[in-house]
């Protein structure tokens, strides 16, 4: 009977432990948004946004600088993406946005290149250049459909 009531409670244990960081991993989350609503909106417009989501780091340099603060649809169904940028960084006007992935399955996040111009954006200001997200599944199925291109074109009889 003992050896019941342990493993009863290392089960509990295990899953208080588990709740726990989940709670922990929101609540850090939510902390690491406050703050950042007193920034600049900046809008993109993307045709692939896959895997990116409300809260998804917006980065400069590698260092964030703000937060996706909204996702919706256009009238020509293209992605338009509401950035959240802290005020304290100036943007040039032809700033582009790329979707990358942080390692080959990891999260979503935004990389922004500043661009020459020495007019800056403002609030409710739109970037022009943008680069969609890459999806994983898309680019190996193109890399397996080289290699079997590549093996038909080798297995040709030569003449």
């Amino acid at each position: 009977m003992n050896q019941e009531i342990r493993e009863i409670v290392i089960g509990a244990a295990t899953v208080a432990l588990l709740i726990g960081g989940l709670v922990g991993m929101n609540a850090r989350h939510q902390i690491a948004s406050v703050g950042t609503d007193e920034g600049l909106i900046i809008y993109a417009k993307f045709n692939k946004v896959d895997g990116l989501v409300e809260g998804t780091e917006v980065r400069l340099g590698g260092i964030r600088i703000g937060h996706v603060s909204a996702m919706s649809l256009d009238d020509q169904f293209s992605a338009v993406v509401a950035f959240n940028i802290e005020k304290s960084v100036p943007l040039p006007t032809d700033t582009s946005a790329a979707i990358h992935t942080d390692g080959l399955f990891g999260a979503k996040f935004v990389v922004l290149e500043p661009g020459a111009e020495e007019a800056f954006l403002r609030s409710g200001g739109e970037l022009n250049f943008t680069q969609d997200a890459v999806v994983v599944s898309d680019l190996l199925d193109l890399i397996i459909s080289e290699g079997h291109v590549a093996r038909r074109q080798g297995a040709k009889p030569s003449q």
